[in-house]
């Protein structure tokens, strides 16, 4: 490899001997993970600095690929697959959605129509069905894969603003009524930034208040749309959340959706992080009445083991999509009866084939074995949650609903805000300085707090414990009869 022979690609013989050299790295990489520190070990601009400024004129030997792997891309990179990484949204690239993801980049195939990769679509078609029904959701909704949670709902808002009758699509907005969009206070960004795209502005995002347990209120809401009917604006969509970024929560969908009906809204419902927890029969509960929204996102790369970037957009009206969407010129007609073409349901032209990473998950740990890792996540959580409870110098700062921990330092005496916040970004700069952990804060109601995620498949109970440990010993606090009885100071 890497001479000046002139060869149109590696030899079959190259291949299976750089196949084995980078299976055994991946391999070996995935044993010592949880050694390394899970945040990155650099300084902006050192990677940079370090690659050479321009393609190497000949080619170069793998050995020195794997090399430059160790030396310079292993320092920059923060881990997320380390058993230490509670940070945000724990996630896991399992080995059978690795596996999964190699295929894919081997076939390099691009689902664009159904003629393109016949197996592409149809397999992502069974798939989404498989895992809609493991959620409790009405397997006959049609389904499709796209990259993360933004372009789902993205997608999902561009039908729901066709539904609403405008003739946008031809005519653009231009002397249309102002749209008006609906989400909780407490709604990813990225419905911010899809109603930022979609022309809606952000005039036009209502952003509705959560009641104690940080759940959309319904009467916020009704009063939101008929204030804006009254001023002559167009509502025209509403997006709930299961499973909220910062906290985890549930908002009330099956008012929402009864809302959505009287007003005639779409419902687009964000359930990337909590609905696969539904695939546990016992949190189901998650998911009532979102049988009854008209799009619904939830993301395998969060909490299905699907290596990142996997998200799965589920509809009840895909006519809608359809219209919305299709646009076919001369050189992509194929004449084809009976099919999907999956280019017509979205703006993405290029589709790759992500529905194999998460068919081998499913396979591989059957939705028994992934209800059983779930529920083990959300014990975890639940005991640190007690832990944090038990301390008299921990405040936990919202409900756990999944395995999302929500908490803050606070001593005895200190009661001033920016005190609190000072003290409690030092405790989350110190722990993740150390290596071993790494954790996120949000701000909730105003307070800021620390945020432990749990999700990866990795973790264990050992591991959750020296998190909280590492907590105490950045506040300066006992950790007290939290775990095991001990009254040890930090």
């Amino acid at each position: 490899m890497g001479t000046n022979t002139l060869m149109p690609d590696m030899t079959d013989m190259e291949f299976r001997e750089a196949l084995a050299k980078v299976g055994d790295w991946i391999a070996n990489y995935r044993k010592r993970v949880g050694e390394l520190p899970v945040l990155a070990q650099t300084a902006p601009g050192r990677i940079e600095r370090a690659l050479p400024q321009q393609a190497p004129v000949q080619g170069e030997p793998l050995e020195s690929w794997l090399r430059d792997l160790d030396e310079l891309i292993l320092p920059g990179i923060t881990h997320w697959n380390h058993p230490g990484f509670m940070a945000y949204f724990g996630i896991t690239a399992s080995a059978p959605g690795i596996l999964g993801e190699l295929v894919s980049g081997m076939f390099n195939v691009n689902g664009m129509l159904w003629k393109t990769s016949p197996a592409l679509v149809e397999l992502e078609q069974v798939v989404m069905r498989w895992y809609a029904a493991a959620m409790g959701l009405p397997a006959d909704w049609f389904g499709m894969i796209t990259d993360t949670a933004s372009t789902s709902t993205l997608v999902a808002l561009a039908a729901a603003r066709e539904a609403a009758g405008l003739n946008i699509r031809e005519d653009g907005l231009s002397g249309k009524p102002p749209l008006v969009l609906y989400c909780s206070q407490e709604a990813h960004s990225s419905v911010d930034k899809a109603g930022l795209v979609l022309g809606v502005g952000t005039k036009g995002i209502r952003h509705i208040p959560s009641d104690d347990l940080f759940r959309m209120r319904c009467d916020a809401l009704r009063e939101a749309i008929e204030r804006d009917l009254r001023e002559e604006r167009r509502p025209f969509a509403v997006v709930a959340s299961v499973g909220t970024t910062s906290v985890t929560a549930v908002d009330p969908v099956p008012e929402i959706a009864r809302i959505c009906r009287h007003y005639g809204l779409w419902l687009h419902v964000d359930a990337a992080y909590a609905g696969t927890a539904s695939i546990a029969p016992e949190f189901r509960w998650a998911l009532e009445g979102c049988d009854q929204a008209d799009s619904l996102v939830t993301n395998p790369h969060k909490w299905l083991f699907t290596p990142i970037d996997c998200s799965a957009l589920f509809t009840r009206r895909p006519e809608v999509f359809r219209n919305a969407f299709s646009l076919i010129p001369e050189y992509l007609r194929t004449g084809a009866q009976g099919v999907v073409d999956l280019m017509d349901y979205s703006f993405q032209l290029g589709r790759r084939f992500r529905a194999l990473k998460l068919w081998f998950v499913f396979r591989y740990f059957g939705t028994d074995g992934i209800a059983a890792r779930i529920r083990e996540h959300v014990r975890l959580a639940g005991e640190l949650a007690g832990w944090v409870d038990a301390h008299p110098q921990l405040e936990r700062l919202a409900p756990v609903n999944f395995s999302v921990v929500c908490f803050r330092v606070h001593p005895r005496g200190m009661d001033d805000e920016v005190e609190l916040e000072r003290l409690n970004s030092t405790v989350i700069e110190k722990v993740n300085a150390g290596g071993e952990i790494f954790i996120s804060h949000t701000k909730i109601r105003g307070k800021y707090s620390i945020r432990v995620a749990i999700g990866n498949l990795q973790t264990t109970k050992d591991r959750v414990r020296r998190a909280f440990e590492l907590i105490c010993a950045a506040g300066g606090i006992w950790i007290g009869g939290g775990i095991g009885g001990r009254t040890q100071c930090c």
